[in-house]
């Protein structure tokens, strides 16, 4: 596509502490589901990208996974991610809790960040958790660690000032062309989405029973032919036998829960009928295997 006078674009990445509303805040800008959320940290697992066109800008934005200190292979991963997503952006936004004080977390990225070229706007998710007067003492704290290009407050739930935000990383964009068409939010493939929308509902009904060792590894997407209905097939990997039994759940109850949740929201992101099944099956120790890994869709050479 031709460069629009004055139109301007480019990469945003958005860091913070698990749990801190990085996907809530993507799918509202975006506008529609495309980040799973969950209550649970370390939910997102790979790059995910939302594209918002406006009349005069496009801004790309990278959700990184929830920094943290790795424990195993699957932590190594994500912490590169983070990292490498962090040299390929125009500006960052770091992401904190209103109603949190700094923790060690929070210190591991501004170490992270402190190393950085890239502007960094500083976000204050959750300002409806705190009273107003709380808002000046928080930013004056997270102020006297680094030198924020922007400080920013808004409820990515409510929605209040995030049209605000989105005025700010505009201004750190450079002039360039439109990347992606006008009414494209993703560049994921629908595989990835929908394995992503399968894994949260596991997430969400298995509740604090299940860690984070489910993988959805999808085996078939195909239309029927002559029919608006589309038929997929997934697995989900857990990482020992008694997880597959919480997954499956008494006389197959949970499971059937996840299948139903799921393709509601599969439908709406096809926009056609789709026929859900779901298998359970287990990988001893998945997220220490480098090539069980690269299978179930963390591939390091892409980063």
């Amino acid at each position: 596509m031709g460069q629009n006078d004055g139109f301007r674009s480019g990469f945003i990445s958005i860091i913070g502490r698990p749990n801190v509303g990085k996907s809530t805040f993507l799918n509202r800008v975006v506008g529609q589901k495309i980040a799973i959320m969950s209550d649970k940290p370390q939910t997102t697992r790979n790059k995910v990208q939302g594209v918002v066109t406006t009349g005069d800008s496009q801004m790309i934005f990278i959700d990184t996974p929830g920094v943290h200190k790795p424990k195993h292979k699957l932590g190594d991963f994500m912490m590169k991610v983070a990292k490498n997503t962090l040299k390929e952006v125009d500006a960052v936004l770091f992401m904190v809790n209103a109603d949190e004080r700094i923790g060690k977390g929070d210190r591991f990225i501004i170490e992270m960040l402190a190393e950085s070229k890239t502007p960094i706007i500083l976000v204050i998710n959750k300002i409806d958790l705190v009273h107003p007067d709380e808002l000046i003492e928080i930013i004056g704290s997270y102020k006297d660690l680094l030198a924020f290009a922007e400080v920013v407050p808004i409820s990515a739930l409510q929605g209040n000032n995030v049209d605000r935000l989105l005025d700010v990383v505009k201004a750190y964009l450079p002039e360039g062309p439109q990347y992606y068409p006008a009414d494209q939010v993703t560049d994921h493939p629908e595989r990835f989405i929908i394995s992503e929308l399968i894994r949260e509902k596991a997430l969400h009904l298995t509740r604090e029973e299940i860690p984070h060792s489910i993988a959805v590894v999808i085996e078939r997407i195909a239309k029927r032919e002559g029919e608006e209905t589309v038929d997929i097939q997934a697995t989900i990997i857990v990482e020992r036998d008694s997880q597959k039994g919480i997954v499956i759940g008494k006389r197959g109850a949970l499971l059937k829960e996840i299948g139903t949740r799921a393709r509601k929201d599969i439908e709406m992101l096809l926009g056609s009928k789709v026929y859900l099944e779901l298998w359970v099956k287990v990988q001893k120790d998945w997220r220490n295997r480098q090539s069980q890994l690269r299978e179930y869709g963390f591939r390091e050479d892409e980063y």
